[in-house]
């Protein structure tokens, strides 16, 4: 099988009623359109009700963690757990988190060499755990590293005093087995950062489109959704004008 041949496998994870099938079934939509060939695209969830019938639903696999935080992105690790726990997933596999916008083609992040792709993190100084990625986008070799829910699961509570999040643990896994690599930085812009210009100009200026962006990453707030009308982002300060050139790339697909 030839690379352009290749199935391409995108994963993504829904749990509870943070997100609705919508998101979803918008997410395959921008993933069809902007992946070429064959494309397996899978939802790891505990509420699979309304998704589209074109997307794989696996149920979603437990993952060891204690504590507060154990209904937060910690249940992202489930998709590190065996193949056959994910519809028999295995190698190469493109993980997008439900709110991102695509606005190109994703192609280049199935080409781009590399074990294990994350995005840098976002935040300029980091107190500990520097290496640590966003992991709102990541490729991995599913069924690869199903000892990562093993560490996971012998750390028990004191996984929650080393790690704030997921993010530092599976960084920190895949830096202390050297296969710790990040997308190149125009590739995955974030919505607040990279598009919304600092104040006082971003309350006057619209959000713009970065040059060279894959997909928009939209951590904290704004969600997608709220980007469109403008407002205010999570900080007090940081006031947002609309940026409706995000709906064609959100409606793709759409009769």
């Amino acid at each position: 099988m030839t690379e352009s041949s290749a199935v391409r496998q995108v994963v993504c994870t829904k749990w509870g009623a943070k997100f609705p099938a919508d998101e979803v079934n918008r997410l395959y939509r921008m993933v069809r359109h902007a992946v070429s060939g064959p494309l397996r695209f899978v939802c790891s969830t505990d509420h699979a009700d309304g998704i589209d019938p074109a997307v794989e639903v696996v149920p979603l696999v437990e993952v060891p963690v204690v504590g507060d935080r154990d209904n937060r992105g910690w249940k992202k690790l489930g998709l590190f757990g065996p193949s056959d726990a994910l519809g028999g997933l295995s190698g190469p596999t493109l993980y997008l988190d439900l709110d991102v916008v695509i606005v190109d083609s994703l192609d280049p992040l199935f080409e781009l060499p590399g074990d294990f792709r994350v995005i840098k993190d976002y935040k300029p100084f980091r107190y500990r755990h520097g290496f640590t990625g966003n992991t709102s986008t990541f490729r991995f070799n599913a069924g690869a590293h199903t000892d990562l829910l093993d560490e996971l699961a012998a750390m028990g509570p004191a996984v929650l005093k080393r790690y704030r999040n997921e993010q530092e643990f599976i960084s920190d896994y895949m830096r202390r087995r050297g296969l710790l690599d990040y997308w190149p930085k125009p590739w995955c812009a974030s919505f607040k950062h990279d598009c919304v210009k600092p104040l006082p100009m971003g309350a006057f200026s619209a959000p713009q489109k970065p040059e060279g962006a894959k997909l928009i990453v939209f951590h904290g707030t704004p969600k997608p959704e709220e980007a469109l009308i403008g407002g205010i982002g999570n900080k007090w300060y940081r006031m947002i004008k609309a940026a409706p050139w995000l709906k064609p790339y959100m409606d793709i697909g759409l009769s």
